[in-house]
């Protein structure tokens, strides 16, 4: 027997997979409205607005996109994209990533109704050229506030002993 499966390249949504109902409130566009917080011991303190997308294509996943510009140039800063990925008939989740400047992440960890809380269990730099100090661990949240979703990253990299805060925003959902 042969399946035909055609995805509309102006990615209409699917509907949502069953595995994925404790993650449904997360489907949609989501954007800040006030910059988000960039901060680490090594760079000097930053604003960003920036947009993600959560969408499903029928699986036991979300697609996952993320891109950040700057408040006043509008020059992009940073973008990745992956899949949000369910354990089925579970709690556990895994956000597989890969990132405009050369690293690929995955990240491990659990939903709780309207949070999810996950922490790298690899963090790979792919592309030669990239700059120290490397990445070596990366712990997010996602936090479902009343109106709104707050997303906090904390980053280890090469060259700091602890895991620190990196970045820190707030996004309201537009569709």
């Amino acid at each position: 027997m042969e399946f035909l499966f055609i995805l509309d390249l102006d990615m209409n949504r699917l509907p949502v997979h069953n595995a994925l109902k404790s993650l449904s409130w997360l489907e949609g566009t989501w954007r800040t409205e006030v910059p988000g917080e960039g901060k680490f011991p090594t760079i000097k303190p930053f604003g960003y607005l920036e947009e993600i997308k959560f969408t499903s294509i029928g699986q036991p996943m979300l697609n996952y996109e993320a891109q950040s510009w700057h408040p006043e140039k509008k020059n992009p800063m940073h973008r990745e994209v992956g899949f949000l990925k369910i354990i089925p008939g579970t709690n556990k989740v895994k956000l597989i990533l890969s990132h405009n400047f050369g690293l690929a992440t995955i990240e491990e960890g659990v939903v709780d109704r309207l949070n999810i809380k996950l922490d790298s269990t690899s963090v790979c730099r792919v592309t030669e050229g990239t700059k120290d100090p490397a990445v070596t661990r990366i712990k997010r949240e996602f936090i479902r506030k009343e109106n709104s979703l707050e997303q906090v990253i904390y980053m280890t990299t090469s060259n700091t002993q602890e895991l620190t805060e990196h970045l820190r925003a707030t996004y309201i959902k537009i569709d």
